[in-house]
């Protein structure tokens, strides 16, 4: 980690929320001092102010800490409105010219996915689903991928505490059958949402990666609807998906 601000705590604060932003599971205090490079009892100070401001909570242990929903909210929100307008939307409008389906980007929030922005296909027939609406994850192309890249504890854990919800005769509710299909997911580098969350449905997803790294920042997805686009057909659009992703990771430096 960069070296902190002298003499602004308030600096400091904002690059300790940064240090978790980076990292895919809950840290605790000694983990946060060797990444830090600062001393225990500063640590130790700052993670209680950031608790009680709701930007960090602890996990059932006790022990450690991971983003609270307010600074998750924090990040939806920024990446929501600079998505929504420049280089991202217009990557996102291009892509939706050359597919012809409806596309989105979303980032995972909490156990769901929410979506950040998204352009609509020319159909009528189309599911319109605005920026800020979120979706389970165990049943959403977008959701499942998100599950394949995580760390294994941290996988575990949200799926630990995940109802794996029955939304129509295609979603996966036996948490050995999830597992395979991420396992899969990761193997494939892409998902895939086969009428699994609304019949008459699919959708294909990819990684939108951290620059330099393979952290999935984002996902970007293409959904239609099955009767116009089946899976197979929807499939054959991942060239172009992956093409767009790459022009997004660009702009997530």
């Amino acid at each position: 980690m960069s070296t902190p601000t002298d003499g602004s705590p308030g600096l400091r604060l904002l690059e300790l929320l940064e240090l978790f932003a980076q990292h895919t599971q809950a840290l605790a205090l000694p983990e946060v001092v060797a990444a830090s490079g600062w001393p225990k009892p500063t640590v130790h100070r700052m993670l209680a102010q950031l608790e009680q401001g709701g930007w960090l909570v602890r996990e059932p242990d006790g022990r450690r800490y991971t983003m609270a929903s307010r600074l998750l909210r924090l990040g939806e929100s920024a990446l929501s409105n600079s998505t929504r307008q420049g280089v991202r939307h217009a990557v996102l409008r291009q892509l939706v010219a050359e597919v012809g389906e409806s596309c989105n980007l979303t980032a995972m929030s909490g156990a769901d996915v929410v979506y950040l922005d998204r352009v609509e296909s020319a159909f009528p027939l189309r599911l319109e689903l605005r920026p800020g609406t979120r979706v389970p994850a165990h049943c959403s192309a977008s959701g499942k991928l998100f599950l394949a890249w995580m760390g294994a504890r941290q996988r575990k854990s949200l799926l630990d505490g995940l109802a794996l919800t029955r939304y129509t005769a295609h979603t996966l509710t036996q948490r050995s059958a999830l597992e395979a299909e991420l396992k899969a997911i990761r193997r494939d580098g892409h998902a895939v949402d086969a009428e699994e969350f609304v019949d008459g449905l699919v959708c294909v997803a990819v990684p939108v990666f951290a620059p330099g790294q393979r952290t999935v920042r984002c996902a970007l997805a293409l959904q239609a609807p099955a009767a116009r686009m089946p899976l197979a057909q929807a499939r054959a659009q991942l060239p172009k998906l992956q093409a767009a992703a790459h022009a997004l990771a660009r702009t997530l430096g």
